[in-house]
């Protein structure tokens, strides 16, 4: 696959059936953009090592990225795209692209901000009239709050979902706007609030997401792990649940 995603599709096809060619489906204006790493040993999840160790942060990236995929399969109207690091030639993205039926693009640029202004910049336009990225370490992300903020961006030029540390959990937009993506702290706590800043200076109406939290640091991972544990929580699936308490098992015999 090439460095920059087309924002072509596929044209539709026709079917002969009687005699009498069928109408080719009407493409969605609105993709869903799921920005993930592949779960390697080293490259994800760096935080939580130690008390995991790296193969162990991997596996559990891994399940997360599969949560969220899955979850995604029911959301009508829009079109599902994965955007993959460190390069979307990785068999872990040959595996989701084939299980999920998901096109695979590259992230493209030096930092987080540079990637997704670059995938906004080249999914915008036809047929995508609206375009949201979210990540995949936010458990909290439901199908109901993406419905919601594809509503809200009927409204509103951007949407976003804070983070209990600062940052943001999903963002869209309904055309390019490369400034909110420039010059930000990422991975520190001042995300959220200088793209809010950066917005409001540009002049644009924001809607804002209930909060949620990502799973980052040690203190995430425990807060998670406790919750995986509470039957009145249907966060994770049963695969991810697994992994938190074969993890938290795995920690309590190291200590």
């Amino acid at each position: 696959m090439s460095g920059k995603p087309s924002r072509k599709r596929p044209p539709g096809s026709s079917q002969q059936g009687h005699g009498r060619k069928q109408p080719a489906a009407q493409p969605n204006s609105a993709a869903l953009i799921v920005f993930a790493k592949a779960p390697i040993e080293g490259y994800v999840k760096t935080r939580l090592c130690p008390p995991l160790a790296p193969d162990e942060a991997a596996s559990l990236h891994g399940s997360l990225v599969l949560d969220l995929l899955e979850r995604c399969q029911s959301l009508q109207g829009c079109d599902r795209i994965l955007a993959g690091a460190p390069t979307p030639e990785h068999p872990f993205f040959g595996a989701m692209k084939t299980r999920f039926k998901i096109p695979i693009w590259d992230q493209v640029g030096d930092d987080l901000g540079a990637r997704m202004a670059h995938v906004f910049q080249a999914a915008l336009g036809s047929p995508y009239q609206s375009v949201i990225i979210i990540g995949t370490d936010i458990p909290g992300i439901t199908v109901s709050l993406i419905s919601m903020a594809f509503k809200s961006l009927q409204q509103h030029d951007i949407v976003l979902g804070p983070t209990v540390d600062g940052g943001y959990s999903l963002i869209g937009l309904r055309s390019p706007i490369p400034q909110l993506f420039e010059n930000i702290p990422w991975s520190t706590e001042k995300v959220f609030s200088l793209t809010q800043e950066k917005a409001n200076a540009l002049g644009l109406s924001v809607k804002i997401l209930p909060m949620l939290r990502d799973l980052d640091t040690v203190e995430d991972l425990q807060a998670f792990i406790k919750e995986s544990k509470d039957p009145k929580k249907q966060v994770f699936s049963s695969r991810t649940k697994n992994v938190l308490q074969e993890l938290e098992k795995r920690v309590a015999m190291r200590q």
